[in-house]
């Protein structure tokens, strides 16, 4: 990363601008901050930083044009340095990654407003050649389906659920890891010894198209501690104790016949006291169908017959969502849908529990509401309202 280019306007404020020049394939939470000093030395009259105004999650190789136009401020005509210094956080810790100065003279009295001022303004503008920031899939949000993978979910891992643990920088297993989205974001940021993402149905082959689309360069997967695997969960080809981490987000719902044993196989390959994380597909909550692409009533399944729910199922062109390339056909979603696993939240702890797990942290996401129709009257209050489940656990074996 440089920075160069350092240029400034004094009017009634100082303004910068500079290029910053990024050469890695990828830099995460990018910042630049920026500090007025004495020419004579000492501490910093003024500073301020990029996060202030913008939350740059990640940005990919090219070239950007930063322009900060600086709150009004207090000082007597002289001399004086201005400094930015360009930062990323590389494997979770934050570096510093290019620095520029330039003297500043002012020829008269720089008075702030009574009031105390307004904040720096700043902007981040691509250069030519480089994808525009507004284009990229963290600035576009979770309808965006690289960056509920890529950022949101890599990040409810790594963060919320397993605190940044020592152990994500060891060997890493993602059980149905689909398309490999989020097994690169978190890759990418906590850089582990090894990183292993296994699924019969190798989603993660449509991998290197999503990079692309999202403006990252396919060389990212080159790293040879990342790994895909066309591989079943029922029987893990590692040897016992291999792993530090076991991640699962919504797959084991989907493993066809149950998943007693994809769990004893997750618990051989996971060493003692590693860490596990699951987020598991809850059947009879909000989330619970996978049918959302046809219906809007989440309850759906639970109130028709399961031959009126499969004709309509088989007649509907479904309201695609922003997937990472495959594009399933009904009759695939109708088999995914016999074969979901009814997950229950209470006999799942009962079933990680008596294999050894020990919970150590857990989220619930419940419905605002849940209207009760006749239908739905031999279905339990709690079953019905909870939608989602997160849980990180030891593994006490």
């Amino acid at each position: 990363m440089r920075l160069d280019d350092l240029t400034l306007c004094l009017t009634d404020r100082l303004s910068v601008t500079a290029r910053l020049q990024q050469d890695a394939a990828i830099r995460f939470q990018p910042n630049v901050q920026i500090h007025m000093l004495p020419s004579a030395g000492g501490a910093a009259l003024y500073q301020g930083r990029l996060s202030d105004s913008l939350r740059v999650a990640w940005l990919p190789r090219g070239q950007y044009l930063l322009d900060c136009r600086l709150p009004p401020l207090d000082l007597p005509a002289g001399d004086y340095v201005l400094r930015l210094v360009a930062s990323a956080e590389v494997a979770r810790q934050r570096e510093v990654l290019a620095e520029t100065t330039a003297p500043v003279h002012l020829g008269q009295e720089l008075v702030a407003e009574p009031a105390g001022g307004r904040k720096a303004a700043w902007s981040l503008l691509a250069g030519a050649g480089t994808p525009p920031v507004q284009d990229l899939a963290w600035n576009r949000g979770h309808e965006d389906w690289f960056f509920r993978h890529f950022d949101h979910a890599a990040l409810v891992i790594t963060d919320y659920m397993l605190q940044q643990h020592p152990a994500l920088r060891g060997r890493i297993l993602d059980v149905g890891c689909g398309d490999g989205i989020t097994d690169l974001g978190i890759f990418l940021r906590m850089q582990p010894e090894e990183l292993v993402g296994i699924d019969p149905f190798e989603g993660y082959r449509r991998l290197p198209e999503a990079l692309l689309a999202n403006h990252l360069p396919v060389d990212l997967l080159d790293d040879p501690r990342l790994k895909f695997r066309a591989e079943d969960a029922n029987a893990i080809p590692y040897p016992d104790d291999h792993f530090d981490v076991v991640v699962s987000w919504g797959s084991l719902e989907h493993i066809a016949g149950g998943y007693d044993r994809a769990l004893r196989e997750i618990r051989r390959v996971l060493r003692r006291d590693g860490l596990l994380f699951v987020h598991p597909g809850l059947y009879y909550g909000a989330l619970g169908n996978h049918l959302g692409e046809f219906f809007d009533d989440p309850f759906v399944h639970l109130k028709l017959p399961p031959e009126q729910l499969r004709e309509a199922v088989l007649q509907t062109e479904p309201k695609r969502m922003d997937r990472a390339g495959h594009v399933a056909t009904p009759q695939e979603y109708w088999q995914w849908y016999t074969e979901l696993n009814p997950i229950r939240v209470a006999e799942f702890e009962q079933q990680l529990r008596a294999l050894g797990f020990e919970p150590w942290r857990v989220a619930v996401r419940s419905s605002d509401l849940v209207e009760y129709t006749p239908e739905l009257q031999g279905h339990s209050m709690l079953d019905l309202a909870t939608a989602e489940l997160y849980l990180s656990a030891w593994n006490r074996k």
